[in-house]
């Protein structure tokens, strides 16, 4: 019975009933036998015990056999030697990201808002048990997807994200303001917001340090990501022969994400390239993994039906024997 429990183990205090059963039943044997008196037994010698008088047993026994099995399942035991770790009330996560048309240079490949979805979607697919929404921010800022488990919902909207969904720009702070706004009221023992850039703020009615602020005030923390190579890149622009690409300087104000992420509790990340943006993100899951306690998930698994099937064919099995060959048999 190893690693067995049983969810409600006092009506085990039922079993007793067996060896009470028992004991009635041989003291009713002993009464029950009829005695009839004969001048000698010389005519019974060598009358050999019927089939049935052996057989009489095994209904008794098939039934008390029943009672035990009921009283097993109805104990419901579960199989409990399994467990994982997991963490279903540890971390709620906000995604912000910016989608602004400068996100569109390929110094990342196909490009950084592509290549800043593909590694997004795969930090998400890694946290299965904890609450994650997304934010995107430009000129403007809105919620793509609130705090959800429903992770498929969540990639798929992910990969729907565009540049010129909203007005263009930078607006950093209202990003953030947005992502704080959405995770504020969380429960959650760690609260997180992701915010992934490229540029410097130049449009929105909150700066970014106001909304680093908002943050703290509500035990948010920033993890800040500045995307984009050193020196310059190639951007879009539109010309008159259409869409060309021309290098330009990479302008990231890494002063101000430094000091959202610092003034939060967080940490601020620079990726040049699509590796470095997923080693960000592989270090940010390792670190939220070791700042709070993980829970352990204890899986039970039910045993109960096996006791309960076999209970229900041993007493169709005494069932059919009393209507049929045992009949007269009490």
């Amino acid at each position: 019975m190893r690693g067995i429990t049983f969810a409600v183990p006092d009506l085990l205090w039922l079993l007793l009933l067996v060896p009470a059963m028992i004991a009635f039943y041989l003291w009713r044997q002993r009464d029950s036998h009829a005695t009839l008196k004969m001048p000698g037994m010389d005519p019974f010698r060598g009358v050999k015990r019927g089939f049935r008088h052996y057989m009489r047993h095994i209904l008794f026994g098939m039934r008390t056999l029943v009672v035990a099995l009921l009283i097993i399942a109805l104990a419901r035991p579960q199989k409990s030697d399994s467990y994982q770790d997991v963490s279903t009330e540890g971390i709620d996560i906000i995604l912000a990201v910016d989608i602004s048309g400068s996100m569109l240079a390929r110094d990342l490949k196909p490009d950084r808002l592509e290549a800043s979805k593909d590694v997004a979607t795969q930090f998400i697919a890694g946290r299965p048990y904890d609450r994650i929404g997304l934010v995107v921010f430009s000129g403007e800022s809105f919620t793509q997807c609130p705090l959800t488990t429903d992770h498929a919902v969540l990639i798929n909207l992910m990969r729907e994200l565009k540049s010129g969904m909203i007005e263009d720009g930078t607006a950093i702070g209202n990003g953030l303001a947005t992502a704080v706004n959405r995770i504020k009221d969380s429960e959650a023992v760690s609260k997180v917001v992701i915010l992934l850039t490229d540029g410097v703020n130049n449009m929105g009615a909150i700066a970014p340090l106001t909304a680093a602020e908002i943050a703290k005030t509500f035990g948010v923390r920033v993890y800040t990501i500045g995307v984009g190579s050193m020196g310059t890149a190639p951007y879009p622009v539109q010309t008159a022969f259409g869409i060309q690409y021309m290098d330009l300087p990479v302008e990231i104000d890494e002063d101000v994400l430094k000091d959202i992420a610092a003034s939060t509790g967080g940490k601020y990340f620079r990726a040049t390239d699509n590796n470095s943006l997923l080693k960000v993100y592989e270090e940010i899951d390792q670190l939220e993994k070791s700042k709070i306690d993980v829970r352990q998930f204890i899986k039970k698994e039910e045993l109960f039906m096996p006791f309960a099937v076999a209970a229900l064919i041993l007493l169709f099995i005494d069932l059919l024997a009393r209507l049929t060959i045992f009949r007269n048999i009490s």
